[in-house]
């Protein structure tokens, strides 16, 4: 990474291509983001279709995370070898590629595989661009500058989530994979663009001491207690909350018979939730400190999957979701930022193994609920995750606190 000079001239435009570097860099994140939950909105969708229970369709879900999850346990050392940049640029253009095969389904099972083989590239992306984020900037100004990082993602989702429902609901599910393969091709190449001005974007430099390897990192990440339970905590919140945030859609369709278009606008209120925490961290942060945030999430995904849960009418849910979305980001924003600093020496390497505790949490969070949606309804999902999800915020609190 480049010397800043002393000169202010310099200093001001090393900084403006700091903030290009991250912005492009969150831009991908939006492609990631924006594959990541649009399956969601299609359950109902696909499940018609092809003649299926929304249980039996939610596999797609399970068939993007596990590999998505598996990825990312390995994809730091990519970054941490090749430069986070090249690598989210690469995987972003394979993503167009492979993300095209989701399009051409004509069978469940087809396209459960095709969102398998499309997941590792879309994996790499926002680990990466965490640890980026890492190495750039120091960790008293971390917390703010990753939660602005991931409002790419964020946006992504709400674009996801609607594009699901408005542009399948009037084109088809097929059509929203098309338009997926273009979002990705368009952060490939923006990113690209950066790398022949912009000195941000140049790969970290570090000896050969410092790059002991895969095993190494992993095993340093093992001997670490607090790693591990960074591990374990957003493994757990994997499961608990997308348990029952990914049968939001379906639930909405099968209880008051909302059309396609109106269940997208619906859960992409999570994404304004989590724009809203992003716009307000910094307050947050010096207000309620880590420990606040996590409790105060707790207490907030609690009250609102029990509103989900009780409320007789849909028009509630836009702000159901959104306080999700808030809820969610206060707990999950406090564990990123601690992530980043569990093992500096190979931050691609300990980020990735952290977002893949995620996303393994998430297939299993979604599997498990499958059944429970199919025999006893979504009233009884998001019951379950509100009790689990205050006492996974209790737990974690209690730790920062002896941390």
């Amino acid at each position: 990474m480049p010397e800043i000079a002393p000169d202010s001239a310099n200093e001001r435009a090393s900084n403006r291509a700091l903030t290009r570097a991250i912005a492009f860099m969150s831009f991908a994140a939006f492609a990631s983001g924006f594959s990541l939950r649009i399956s969601d909105p299609l359950l109902p969708q696909v499940a018609l279709e092809f003649g299926t229970s929304v249980g039996a369709a939610s596999t797609i879900v399970t068939a993007y995370a596990i590999p998505y999850g598996l990825t990312q346990a390995f994809s730091g050392s990519l970054g941490d070898r090749f430069g986070k940049c090249q690598t989210v640029a690469g995987t972003c253009l394979l993503s167009c590629l492979l993300v095209l095969l989701c399009g051409f389904s004509q069978s469940l099972p087809q396209l459960a595989i095709a969102r398998f083989v499309c997941a590792p590239a879309a994996a790499t992306i926002v680990p990466l661009g965490m640890a980026y984020v890492g190495d750039v900037v120091p960790y008293e100004r971390r917390q703010p500058t990753l939660a602005r990082f991931l409002a790419g993602q964020m946006t992504g989702m709400i674009a996801g989530q609607i594009a699901g429902g408005v542009i399948g609901d009037h084109f088809g599910w097929r059509t929203v994979f098309f338009v997926l393969a273009v979002v990705f091709a368009v952060a490939g190449g923006a990113l690209m663009s950066q790398f022949g001005s912009n000195p941000w974007t140049r790969p970290l430099k570090r000896s050969a001491e410092s790059r002991p390897g895969l095993v190494a990192d992993y095993g340093k990440l093992i001997g670490s207690r607090w790693a591990l339970f960074l591990c374990l905590a957003v493994f757990c919140e994997g499961a608990i909350f997308f348990g029952g945030f990914t049968y939001i859609s379906a639930d909405m369709h099968d209880r008051f018979a909302l059309n396609f278009s109106i269940i997208g606008g619906v859960v992409a209120g999570f994404g304004v939730g989590s724009i809203l925490f992003a716009v307000s961290v910094h307050r947050l942060v010096g207000r309620l400190g880590q420990r606040g945030l996590v409790i105060g999430g707790g207490l907030i995904v609690m009250a609102a999957y029990i509103m989900l849960a009780g409320s007789p009418v849909w028009q509630t849910a836009p702000l159901v979701t959104a306080m999700l979305g808030f809820g969610y980001y206060m707990l999950h924003n406090t564990l990123q930022t601690n992530a980043t600093q569990m093992l500096p020496e190979a931050r691609g390497t300990a980020v990735a193994a952290f977002s893949s505790a995620l996303f393994l949490g998430q297939s299993a969070g979604v599997t498990i609920a499958a059944p429970l949606y199919d025999h006893r309804g979504a009233g009884a999902v998001f019951a379950l995750a509100a009790v689990l999800w205050l006492l996974l915020a209790i737990w974690i609190t209690r730790r920062l606190g002896r941390r």
